[in-house]
C-alpha cells in the first residue's frame, strides 16, 4: 500500500466536492490513449510541477527515471523516495512510500502552490486545494 497524492489542472476540475470526486473517479480510470509515465502529455503547469518534484522524489518509471544502477543503489541505501507517477492531461497521481508521507505531503503541496496547480490528498484527509 502506498501514500497517494494528486495534483491537477485547476481549470479542468469541478469546484464542488461531489462533482470533484466524480471527476477524480473518471480521471483515475486511466482511459486516455497515451502512456501514463511521460509528462509530455500533461499541461504546462503540471509538467513544470513534475520537473521540480522529481528532484526530491525521482520517477520510478518513464523517461526521467534514474538508471537501474542508481535505483539499485537507492534501494540498497533504503532510500524510499523513488515514487510512481501516473500522468494524464489534467492530473498527475503519485504513489509514495509511507515512510516519506510527511515530506511528500509538504513537497507536493508547496510545489502545487508554486506552479498554480490543484492539490488532492488522496490517502490522507481528502483535502482538496484549488
Amino acid at each position: 500500500m502506498s501514500y497517494d497524492l494528486m495534483v491537477f489542472e485547476k481549470t479542468s476540475a469541478p469546484k464542488d466536492k461531489k462533482s470533484f470526486m466524480e471527476w477524480y473517479e473518471q480521471q483515475t480510470e486511466w482511459a486516455e490513449e497515451h502512456s501514463y509515465n511521460d509528462p509530455s502529455v500533461s499541461s504546462e503547469a503540471l509538467r513544470n510541477w513534475f520537473f521540480d518534484m522529481k528532484e526530491s522524489f525521482p520517477q520510478m518509471n518513464g523517461p526521467y527515471a534514474p538508471s537501474d544502477d542508481i535505483l539499485d543503489a537507492l534501494e540498497e541505501a533504503e532510500d524510499h523516495r523513488v515514487s510512481d507517477y501516473s500522468m494524464g492531461r489534467d492530473i498527475i497521481y503519485i504513489c509514495f512510500a509511507w515512510s516519506c508521507a510527511d515530506d511528500a505531503y509538504k513537497t507536493v503541496r508547496n510545489l502545487a502552490q508554486k506552479h498554480g496547480v490543484g492539490f488532492f490528498d488522496v490517502s490522507g484527509n481528502g483535502e482538496i486545494v484549488l
